[in-house]
């Protein structure tokens, strides 16, 4: 069996016993023509002002290159041309791209369109919204509440404590403050019982405070237009779905559910499972949603070995500084002064409070120890693996499938 680390693979030899966790591939089903159609129908006539694009970043990518030209020509038939639109970078509290980078994500329209890399530190950009009921103060680009028209467009996947991602998500916290970000995410922690907040699932909206917030933060904005992506196994689009009601977001959500939930399974002794390759084993940060997932199928007190590059490192150096303290002392750290991916780190800290992680990655055996994975080589896979004893899984794709 071949599984993909970074832009290479590497061969792992199963046991005949061996559960292959397959993933269906569904055909595409995407037609420019009705796509087209769709959209020009959602987006409003253009009088005088300007249309807001909004994009994920290199970490999460939706066929930019071949589809973004099907969204600006739906735009042109609304009165948008190319100098009435700016596309917008939603990375969060992610660090920028280069053009290089950029290039490949968005192929020919990094050059053809006005592109603006958002940044989350630079409040002379933004404007308040309000705050919600959870005490999230909502500060996002001016440009995007002054604008005629806005498109989202990103692909829809689970997110391990927001329920999914895509959609909503780009404009917040795709497009806002540090600050307000840090507010929405550590709505993860329950700082009452010093444990994650046992609402904060993938696939989970309801009953998540996370989710929730974002949903009355998406009360917030005017009106827009979401596009979102399935991708399948080998991260192609396979279909387009355009919408404007919060409705439309929710029947993507379960349409990708309906691939890659993976409910009622048995859980196993060992996993054995790939984060998906570059770019979803980019960095650390972007690998623990696979660990996070691949995790949901491991018995406690099993083992997880997991390939997962992350040649740009760990993701966020103040990341490993959590780990400087136990669990309970890093909630009270974390309530006091919320840092980024602070929850991600909590996350991590249960799981390995809960299985044995073995991680075949760049990162360096010291970073390794510090998030309480164990660092193999290549080399040591196969000997790991017939070492272990009970029922084996293994998972091509982690970065897709849930429990």
């Amino acid at each position: 069996m071949l599984l993909k680390y970074g832009s290479e693979k590497i061969e792992v030899n199963l046991p005949e016993s061996a559960v292959y966790m397959e993933i269906e591939n569904p055909a595409p089903e995407i037609d420019r023509e009705s796509f087209t159609a769709n959209l020009v129908s959602l987006i409003p006539e253009k009088k005088k002002g300007k249309l807001s694009l909004v994009v994920s970043d290199k970490t999460r990518l939706c066929g930019y290159g071949e589809f973004l030209p099907w969204v600006i020509e739906a735009a042109g038939k609304k009165g948008f041309n190319r100098d009435s639109i700016t596309v917008f970078i939603a990375y969060g509290t992610h660090p920028f791209q280069s053009d290089d980078e950029s290039e490949r994500a968005y192929g020919d329209s990094f050059h053809n369109l006005r592109f603006v890399h958002h940044d989350c530190d630079d409040l002379a950009s933004m404007v308040k919204m309000g705050t919600t009921s959870r005490g999230t103060q909502v500060m996002v680009r001016k440009e995007i509440i002054e604008s005629e028209a806005v498109i989202l467009f990103g692909a829809i996947s689970h997110h391990y404590f927001a329920g999914y991602g895509g959609g909503r998500k780009l404009i917040f916290p795709g497009l806002a403050s540090r600050e307000a970000i840090y507010h929405n995410h550590k709505l993860f922690i329950d700082f009452n019982t010093r444990i994650l907040h046992p609402g904060c699932q993938s696939g989970k909206l309801e009953g998540n405070p996370v989710a929730e917030d974002l949903k009355e933060i998406d009360s917030f904005f005017p009106d827009k237009v979401i596009v979102s992506g399935i991708l399948n196994k080998k991260g192609e689009v396979i279909r387009l779905m355009a919408g404007k009601k919060y409705e439309d977001f929710v029947s993507a959500c379960n349409t990708y559910d309906s691939i890659y939930r993976k409910s009622g399974m048995e859980k196993f002794d060992a996993v054995i499972a790939s984060a998906g390759g570059y770019p979803k084993d980019i960095n650390f940060i972007q690998t623990h949603k696979s660990v996070h997932n691949a995790a949901s199928f491991v018995k406690d007190g099993g083992t997880l070995l997991l390939l997962g590059e992350c040649r740009d490192g760990i993701g966020n150096e103040s990341f490993k500084k959590i780990f400087d303290e136990p669990r309970e002392k890093a909630v009270i750290s974390l309530g006091k002064h919320y840092s980024g991916n602070g929850g991600t780190a909590l996350s991590m800290m249960s799981k390995t409070e809960r299985i044995n992680i073995f991680m075949v990655t760049s990162l360096d055996a010291d970073t390794c120890s510090k998030i309480g994975v164990k660092k193999l080589s290549a080399d040591e896979i196969n000997p790991l693996i017939s070492a272990m004893k009970g029922n084996i899984a293994c998972i091509e794709n982690a970065s897709i499938v849930y429990m």
